[in-house]
């Protein structure tokens, strides 16, 4: 095996402020100078190398990332230092790029880039894309596609711009010019990325979710504590509720919007603003079951050991059916978070308890709907997608969450019942969702919930695995068990949210939604607009 081509460090001024400029690798095109900011483009002549200043980089936000210029990790066996960073700015919020070199190089070297997928992080590396790249003004999300040779689903297709720049970098950034970014999956848990970044071809880079704790990281930014950035410096970003003035601070630096605390409000935290955009008031709701900031011991997959999951946000949510005569159905989800893993879903409805993650890939659809993910196949659970839209909402979350967001959703579960898929469309963006079916005893256990707290809890879970039931079992059951349902309230005179009452208690969301949506005038429709960011959250209506 050849040996790797070692890297050619050079090193020379700011053609601006005269500042030492250094770069590790002998492919990179440019860097921005850490003095002064200038955007400089390195050039080789019959001279030698030069360095020309080509425009002015905006200062950098602080968004209190662990990772900075500096930081050293390890990769299948290879070790690699961040030396850039990219600091992207799109509809619906802001994300790193940390341009990575790798140790030796390689010939050419390879351009890897660390970024943020759906609270996760994803290591990709970009590789020459041999034919025509497709135009992103004919790609929608959900669209299949043929390219380098793999069969991926069109996930996204997002006006760009880069906000922001810093150290060194494999091309000249072009700042304040939107470009498209088209996001590509595949059911080999991948992503790709298509960037309009610079004129001509675009650059294709193709990636996977990596745990941080896998990176083996070092020399990440710390406070003057000792402290990581993420659990210190973090306190001081702070700003005033635009609705009630109470002090609003995220504890997480993912975090693009937060509920208020004091009034309910529904904060926007765009950055690199220090102050909070925009809000949107709600209604005071029912207190959660499981309470915000309480750590549980889940795993969401069973082969791996537990790990601490903080309870960080909560929304309810509600089906929209097409007929006004259909039942509602009311869930809710826990959004939980960990430090090495990201994030994911806590899901509790009327059928049971779930736990599901983002995906960083996407499944395989075939005949009758089927989806394949890992080897395991999911039939759908109901026989057409349904519209989901977010009633209420607590704590933080890593998208901007919007009151009346809706989404279409079409849920799966296996043969066995014990796992489950869940698709979310948006305009926008398509997410999909993995994760397995939990018992309540081990969710009440997991959160130390007391024992009292056990028939709150309960729910059928069984029903995860009946997707194998006709159709027309399943109406007529359905309506049997509504016509007696019927009788027996009549017959005692109680009100229509009596099942909800005796199922869940009489302070439960159930039903206090349910009396929420019998108040509601008639034909007054139920609000919202489409599209919108997508939770990536549980479906499971």
């Amino acid at each position: 095996m050849p040996e790797a081509t070692p890297q050619r460090r050079w090193r020379a001024a700011c053609p601006n402020c005269g500042a030492p400029v250094e770069f590790a690798s002998r492919a990179s095109a440019s860097a921005v100078c850490g003095f002064c900011r200038s955007t400089l483009l390195r050039e080789r002549g019959d001279s030698g190398e030069t360095l020309s200043q080509i425009g002015q980089s905006a200062e950098v936000f602080e968004d209190y990332s662990p990772l900075q210029i500096g930081s050293t990790g390890q990769w299948m066996g290879s070790g690699f230092a961040v030396v850039g960073r990219l600091q992207m700015q799109g509809s619906e919020g802001h994300w790193n790029e940390w341009h990575l070199l790798f140790d030796g190089g390689g010939d050419p070297p390879k351009v890897a880039w660390l970024s943020e997928d759906n609270g996760s992080f994803v290591l990709s590396l970009e590789v020459p894309l041999q034919e025509a790249a497709p135009d992103p003004a004919r790609l929608q999300p959900g669209l299949p596609l043929n390219l380098a040779g793999q069969r991926w689903s069109v996930a996204a297709v997002t006006p760009t711009r880069i906000a922001a720049a810093q150290g060194e970098l494999p091309r000249p950034p072009q700042l304040r010019e939107s470009f498209p970014v088209v996001e590509l999956r595949n059911e080999r848990d991948e992503v790709a990325s298509l960037e309009w970044a610079s004129p001509g071809a675009p650059s294709f880079s193709i990636g996977r979710a990596v745990p941080l704790a896998e990176l083996r990281l070092q020399n990440l930014r710390v406070a003057a504590t000792g402290e990581s950035v993420s659990e210190a410096s973090i306190q001081g970003r702070s700003f005033a509720c635009p609705s009630c003035g109470a002090p609003l601070a995220p504890k997480l630096a993912q975090t693009k919007s937060l509920a208020c605390g004091q009034c309910g409000a529904v904060v926007d935290v765009p950055a690199p603003e220090a102050r909070a955009l925009g809000f949107t008031d709600q209604p005071p709701g029912a207190e959660p079951l499981i309470p915000l900031g309480r750590t549980g011991q889940l795993s969401v997959d069973p082969s791996r050991p537990a790990q601490p999951w903080q309870v960080v946000g909560y929304q309810e949510r509600c089906d929209l059916p097409d007929d006004a005569e259909d039942e509602q159905t009311f869930w809710r989800e826990y959004l939980l978070f960990n430090q090495m893993e990201g994030f994911a879903f806590l899901v509790d409805t009327q059928e049971g308890w779930s736990l599901v993650k983002p995906l960083t890939g996407a499944p395989s659809t075939g005949p009758g709907g089927v989806a394949r993910w890992a080897g395991t196949s999911f039939k759908p659970r109901w026989e057409q997608p349904y519209r989901a839209k977010v009633t209420h909402v607590l704590g933080e979350f890593y998208w901007p969450v919007r009151l009346d967001q809706e989404a279409l959703v079409t849920d799966y579960v296996s043969g066995d019942g014990r796992q489950l898929l869940s698709r979310e469309a948006t305009r926008d963006e398509v997410t999909w969702s993995h994760g397995r079916v939990l018992p309540a005893e081990e969710v009440r256990r997991a959160f130390s919930l007391p024992q009292q707290a056990a028939p709150t809890l309960q729910r059928d879970a069984s029903a995860f695995s009946k997707s194998g039931t006709s159709f027309f079992t399943v109406v007529v059951v359905s309506l049997l068990i509504l016509l007696v349902l019927v009788l027996v309230m009549r017959a005692l005179s109680r009100d229509s949210c009596q099942s909800y009452k005796d199922s869940f208690g009489e302070f439960s969301n159930e039903y206090q939604q349910c009396r929420s949506s019998l108040a509601r005038p008639s034909g007054s429709g139920y609000g919202g607009s489409w599209g919108g960011y997508s939770s990536g959250g549980g479906g499971h209506k």
